[in-house]
């Protein structure tokens, strides 16, 4: 189990990739977009910079209600990803300003969303959710769709619980920096998202899609 992942957005005010880089990890995945037009500020930049590092890069995509296939036309043509882009749909609980419970994607738009992206890239990309929210709007259910997904977990206690629709997680934000088990801090960002992934770093690299030997 590797934890040399981490995610970003624009609300990481201060980044120093060769710092990353050099306090460890190998992976960082940054808000790309929301919805069917809203494109985070920073994400072209530290795209760059972050690749100039020789780090792995991925992106997300903050799902919002609405038309999934909208959303992933958006998302797509914001990233242009390369095969070595790694993908994926955040599908969560989303808030308002006064921290209450707001309209989110529904599971048909975010089923949507995936199968749109996987048409065009020929790869199924992450989907990152909650475990608790994962089992409010899945249920006990098996989804054939989303399962051909590789599942980035978002749960801050000592064990993480897993959907009926995935076997295992694949990556677990395990701590946002402030919640969840330790470490919560990079040097270069200071406290973020951290995430672990459940297997070597070969296996960390085919995911990424570089090969291996």
């Amino acid at each position: 189990m590797l934890n040399n992942v981490i995610d970003l957005s624009h609300h990481n005010a201060s980044v120093d990739f060769a710092k990353i880089k050099n306090a460890g990890i190998a992976g960082v995945i940054h808000k790309a977009t929301e919805g069917a037009t809203v494109t985070d500020a920073m994400y072209a930049q530290r795209r760059t910079a972050a690749l100039a590092q020789n780090l792995m890069w991925g992106a997300y995509h903050f799902g919002s209600p609405g038309d999934g296939v909208a959303q992933a036309k958006h998302f797509l043509a914001v990233t242009n990803p390369t095969p070595k882009d790694l993908l994926v749909l955040d599908f969560e609980q989303n808030y308002d300003s006064h921290g209450k419970p707001a309209a989110s994607m529904s599971l048909a738009d975010a089923v949507n969303f995936v199968t749109y992206v996987h048409g065009q890239t020929g790869r199924w990309p992450g989907l990152y959710g909650g475990s608790s929210y994962l089992q409010q709007v899945l249920g006990a259910t098996h989804n054939a769709t989303l399962a051909n997904c590789w599942l980035w977990l978002a749960q801050y206690g000592p064990t993480p619980k897993i959907q009926a629709t995935w076997p295992t997680w694949t990556m677990w934000q395990y701590t946002d920096g402030v919640n969840g088990n330790p470490p919560h801090s990079v040097d270069g960002v200071g406290n973020c998202d951290r995430d672990q992934f459940n297997g070597s770093l070969d296996g960390l690299q085919r995911l990424w899609g570089y090969a291996t030997t």
